[in-house]
């Protein structure tokens, strides 16, 4: 197992030194189909998933007649769409080819989204919106698992390769609620109840009409799909990928430690609920989702509106709204380049969550000036930004057990997302808007209990570690800006150390980690 060591900031380079010709040519072309196909996709989920909120500002909350907590219900009954929809996948995506999933939950997931443009009551609306989130539930672990996880040959992708192309990815969510805010804002200026040939179209409010627009982005994007995800290893997509390729991209991937085999069995779950690590992972992620989920909430749209009866119309208030995932594209894309490149995981996630924080300590007075209030919206999507630099992490965390992976890598997602199906009915109830008293401080409290225990989980007094996972040792301790994974010495290094077939010994260490051999 090789450590890749971090360089200074002027030394970023793209490709790891021990890569050989092969492995760049390889890299090369995996990126060039999966990385922007990936920005693609994850654009138009967040197209058709943050449009609720762009329409609500816009008109529908009038002309539906919603004076009430329905909107949050709204968000909520599409959240349990998704985390529902995900249940399945969990054994489906190792089993049917990834090229083909996502591209037929994309172009399913488009049909209800264009079916909202004619809703005429909350109930149809709600059923519409838990079929888009039913069928968008299989792209984000399905994706993850071709792009992002080294599990059963899903990946094709080292752990310190990651992030910086995990957080090109992840520039879709902002750019999708941008896009969403721009396409609402078009419609209600220039196509509101605008008559065209079509008696269909005849008269349409703007928000209908974003749906439509919305819904004719997405489905080329689906079809485009089949042609361009390179699948997995084991279920490679032979428009991309040949032979070769598949060859080269094995040896690298077992050559870094990474295990290739295997189908997710029932059996595997209770070895994986019944770890330790699990559980960490599974904590730590649900404190992330619930340290953002004001940015979910429309608390920035809702906001606006409320500054003023006249102040800003409708497509305004949607071009206004589009300041903070805009901001949260450069947010994201600098704190994963950091992580893989210079900073590291550890600090990467300790500045994002700084200035998460400090934005949600400004909310949560919220009796400041108007322009700080700007400042406190503008640094939402900082709660973003860190979530690759951490999926990342847990691909490292758990790499040398490809069962626990893939069983991990859609149920942290499931159970994270589904305590967000409960907690913004609690804290951010939309009668609140745009106050939020209890929404904010939540979210502050989760950041902190989140820095807390993580700091508090990783400072103990000795390491004594299985050597088979060395590369969990040095994945948590990566995660602690104090430590230096270049002094990881093995027991041949160590003289003074008593010599022991399966122990590692971590050295000169200001706060070391204890973990119970495997």
């Amino acid at each position: 197992m090789s450590v890749i060591p971090r360089r200074k900031w002027w030394q970023l380079k793209w490709f790891a030194d021990d890569d050989s010709k092969e492995d760049r040519r390889l890299i090369s072309k995996i990126d060039m189909f999966i990385v922007p196909y990936s920005v693609l996709g994850y654009w138009v989920k967040y197209v058709d998933q943050s449009n609720l909120n762009n329409a609500y500002v816009a008109g529908m909350k009038e002309d539906l007649g919603l004076n009430g907590n329905e909107l949050v219900q709204l968000q909520t009954i599409f959240t349990l769409g998704s985390v529902l929809g995900q249940i399945p996948f969990l054994f489906i995506m190792t089993y049917v080819p990834i090229q083909w999933l996502i591209p037929g939950c994309d172009i399913m997931w488009d049909i209800f989204t264009l079916l909202q443009y004619r809703v005429n009551s909350y109930a149809e609306l709600a059923a519409y919106r838990f079929m888009v989130g039913w069928f968008e539930a299989a792209f984000f672990p399905a994706m993850h698992y071709v792009f992002v996880y080294a599990d059963y040959s899903g990946s094709w992708y080292k752990g310190h390769e990651i992030a910086r192309r995990g957080g090109i990815f992840y520039t879709g969510l902002a750019a999708g609620t941008l896009t969403a805010g721009l396409i609402q804002a078009g419609a209600s200026s220039r196509l509101e109840g605008v008559h065209g040939p079509s008696n269909v179209l005849a008269g349409l409010e703007g928000w209908r009409r974003m749906y439509i627009i919305c819904a004719l982005i997405t489905i080329p994007i689906g079809i485009l799909g089949f042609f361009v995800i390179p699948g997995t290893i084991d279920q490679p997509n032979r428009w991309v990928v040949n032979d070769h390729d598949i060859s080269v991209a094995r040896k690298r991937l077992e050559d870094s430690g990474h295990v290739l085999h295997g189908k997710m069995k029932f059996g595997h779950i209770k070895k994986t609920l019944f770890g330790l690590r699990f559980w960490t992972v599974v904590t730590t992620d649900i404190l992330f989702w619930n340290a953002g989920i004001h940015k979910n909430t429309a608390s920035f749209l809702l906001w606006i509106k409320s500054l003023g009866p006249g102040r800003y119309g409708r497509a305004r208030i949607n071009e206004l709204g589009t300041i903070a995932p805009a901001l949260g594209i450069p947010y994201t894309l600098i704190a994963c380049f950091a992580s893989d490149m210079f900073l590291g995981p550890a600090w990467s996630i300790t500045w994002c969550s700084i200035f998460n924080a400090v934005g949600l300590l400004v909310l949560t007075i919220w009796k400041v000036p108007e322009s700080a209030l700007w400042f406190g919206f503008a640094t939402m999507y900082w709660s973003n930004a860190l979530s690759s630099v951490f999926h990342g992490w847990v691909n490292n965390l758990l790499r040398d057990s490809p069962e626990e992976r893939s069983f991990t890598l859609v149920l942290i997602n499931l159970l994270s997302q589904s305590s967000t199906a409960w907690t913004p009915l609690l804290t951010f109830p939309t009668v609140e808007a745009p106050r939020f008293r209890k929404g904010y401080s939540f979210c502050l409290g989760s950041l902190f209990t989140l820095q807390t225990s993580t700091t508090s989980r990783l400072q103990r007094q000795t390491v004594v570690i299985n050597r088979q996972s060395i590369a969990t040792a040095i994945s948590l301790a990566s995660l602690c800006p104090w430590i230096d994974t270049e002094h990881f010495t093995s027991p041949e290094d160590t003289p003074d150390t008593p010599a022991h077939p399966h122990l590692a010994v971590i050295t000169n260490l200001p706060y070391t980690m204890a973990a119970f051999e495997t």
